[in-house]
């Protein structure tokens, strides 16, 4: 189906409200994900340091969070911040675009970029090791201090997109 516009003007309103819908759902997603880094950051990683079993419980979280829904927020949010990078650089001349297009640029390298660099690499080598084995405890002492580390930037990256996004919201 396609949308009738009488004028450059109908059109001009109608990608303006697309690209604040768009970018309202980047807050949200932005915001979200800082939220689940943020979590495992201050709890759940310090949690699984503390208990016996902790690699395991790691081990098998690694398999459980990258489920459909969190993949579709995580990706989807990506997603919508590439359709507002592009918008962004089409449109440099609009209100708000430079916020826009560093937000976007904030959560795509800061946060998909690092997962899949640091964090996925770190948790496949988590999922290979036996907990049982001096090598395996050996990996997890490592992977707690360096996932974990990485695991800040991505939160502070992600925290940071959401706030450059409401920036960018407040300039329009």
């Amino acid at each position: 189906m396609f949308v009738a516009f009488g004028d450059k003007k109908e059109l001009l309103m109608f990608l303006d409200k697309t690209a604040f819908v768009l970018t309202f759902l980047a807050t949200l997603g932005a915001g979200l994900i800082a939220g689940v880094f943020f979590i495992f950051s201050i709890a759940i990683m310090r949690a699984l340091e503390r208990v016996p079993g902790g690699m395991a419980a790691m081990q098998s979280m690694n398999v459980a969070v990258p489920n459909p829904m969190f993949l579709g927020v995580f990706l989807g949010t990506g997603l919508v911040c590439l359709v507002l990078a592009i918008f962004s650089v089409v449109n440099w001349e609009r209100t708000g675009a430079m916020w826009i297009l560093a937000a976007a640029l904030l959560y795509l390298i800061g946060a998909i970029g690092i997962t899949v660099v640091f964090n996925v690499p770190m948790n496949n080598a988590l999922n290979a090791a036996d907990p049982s084995s001096p090598a395996g405890q050996e990996l997890w002492k490592n992977y707690l201090a360096n996932w974990t580390f990485w695991n800040h930037v991505r939160t502070i990256a992600s925290l940071g997109a959401t706030a450059t996004f409401m920036a960018g919201l407040v300039m329009r």
